[in-house]
């Protein structure tokens, strides 16, 4: 299993197939750790417990932790070894000075002032000797770094001004997306109810559907019934129509005829020959209207 702390140092490798003494000892090394930090600052060591992760995120602490420490220590004895090296030979110098007559007690007051203020100024410039050229360099080099500096914070402040336009734009979205939101919350209510109406009528209308096909079929087998046909169209019944007032006005005056029956003359075989003879007209009337009724179908056909 590896694990990295981010930020702490080099990634952590723990093995969990190495055996217990080994875990063990990782432990016992994070406890000491741990007393020894706590024990600088005069606190107790917290109770928590130890599991293998923490145990590997201490671990990792520990080793960089003690590896900065011997670091620190290299660093820490050898400016001591370096100052004790620049005593020495501040007390030599100190001594060729006494010997030639420019001890520090006898020079005036100006020239010590002046002294002090050369040996600061080289202090803070971070150069050895206090030659004008150290001095030109020193400060070409904190007059470059001063640019980039002023560069630096240039660029930054840039960002920074678009981090700024980005975070205005992003709270002027926030604001309408929750203004949206609240919005959309208060029309849950009145769609929720809506949704309910709409379920009622399409239940209605699932209802009216059924009912509407059951009339249907029983349309569709009562015609079936009656004997319709596709082929029966609504030009065909026209022209029949037509042709039925055709027939309607030629059997009109049969009719009147009939209807005059009464007017017959008393003369029974008279009267029989003319009954017989509307009969007849009548009979190639009835004939006439259907073989056009049977020409019609034929011509749907």
């Amino acid at each position: 299993m590896n694990e990295t702390i981010s930020g702490v140092g080099d990634p952590v490798v723990t093995d969990a197939t190495k055996g217990g003494g080994s875990e063990a000892a990782r432990i016992a090394e994070v406890k000491a750790w741990l007393a020894a930090q706590f024990d600088a600052v005069g606190k107790e060591v917290p109770d928590f417990e130890y599991t293998s992760r923490s145990i590997a995120h201490l671990y990792n602490l520990t080793t960089v932790s003690q590896a900065k420490t011997q670091a620190a220590n290299i660093v820490a004895n050898d400016f001591r070894q370096k100052a004790a090296e620049y005593r020495s030979q501040a007390a030599r110098i100190r001594e060729i000075l006494e010997s030639v007559g420019l001890a520090q007690e006898s020079l005036p007051s100006n020239v010590v002032a002046s002294a002090q203020v050369l040996a600061n100024v080289a202090n803070l410039l971070n150069i050895r000797d206090t030659e004008l050229s150290s001095f030109l360099v020193a400060m070409g080099d904190i007059s470059l770094r001063k640019t980039g500096v002023d560069e630096k914070r240039a660029k930054v402040h840039k960002e920074s001004k678009t981090l700024l336009e980005y975070t205005r734009k992003a709270i002027a979205r926030l604001t309408y997306l929750k203004r949206t939101l609240a919005q959309l919350e208060d029309d849950v209510a009145p769609c929720d109810a809506q949704m309910e109406n709409w379920k009622t009528n399409l239940g209605v209308m699932a209802s009216k559907e059924r009912q509407y096909m059951q009339q249907y079929n029983n349309y569709k087998a009562l015609l079936n019934r009656v004997g319709y046909s596709p082929e029966i169209n609504h030009g065909v019944l026209v022209e029949m129509a037509e042709h039925r007032k055709d027939l309607e006005k030629k059997t009109k005056p049969i009719l009147d005829t009939l209807r005059s029956y009464q007017d017959l003359p008393p003369d029974k075989a008279l009267a029989a020959l003319a009954i017989e003879d509307k009969k007849r007209q009548y009979a190639a009337a009835e004939k006439y209207l259907e073989d056009v009724l049977q020409s019609a179908l034929a011509t749907s056909d």
